[in-house]
């Protein structure tokens, strides 16, 4: 069974994140859009939290689930999603980073930067995110560190 997808994004992305939606879609993947749903400008913070709540939410509850956010640049975004317990989150403009960030740091969350990236681009580095699996051995210690200097238990 293929993991569930938190898709969110804030004005700047909402073009790209229905693209990544029909992706996903089209491949099968259970997904649940958090929104935004129009250019109408909201706060990129509020959709951000909401799809790395749902992905910790999930995966607390035993479920895989990764999460996609799409803001102007993908930066912003993944500071607020790196701020909610247990998630890591890392933008993403090339393969090597959707790759890295997953085989190196298990990241959850990816973030994407709408005003950067065509469609054909962030499908790509969608699909490599949620195919690369962590690495785990040398990597691990350095990912339980980050729950430990933030204060929270390691995996």
């Amino acid at each position: 069974m293929k993991p569930l997808v938190l898709i969110g994004a804030d004005h700047g992305g909402v073009a790209l994140k229905e693209q990544l939606a029909m992706w996903l879609v089209e491949r099968g993947y259970p997904l649940r859009d958090m929104g935004t749903h129009s250019t109408a400008p909201v706060d990129y913070p509020d959709i951000a939290f909401l799809v790395a709540r749902g992905v910790a939410e999930a995966r607390a509850g035993g479920q895989e689930a990764f999460g996609v956010m799409i803001d102007g640049v993908g930066v912003a975004s993944s500071m607020v999603c790196n701020r909610v317990p247990s998630i890591r989150s890392a933008p993403c403009w090339n393969e090597f980073s959707a790759r890295s960030a997953r085989e190196h740091n298990d990241a959850q969350v990816m973030t994407l930067g709408g005003r950067l990236i065509g469609d054909a681009l962030a499908c790509k580095l969608l699909e490599t995110f949620l195919t690369t699996p962590f690495g785990g051995g040398r990597h691990q210690p350095r990912v339980d560190k980050i729950h430990l200097l933030a204060g929270e238990p390691a995996r």
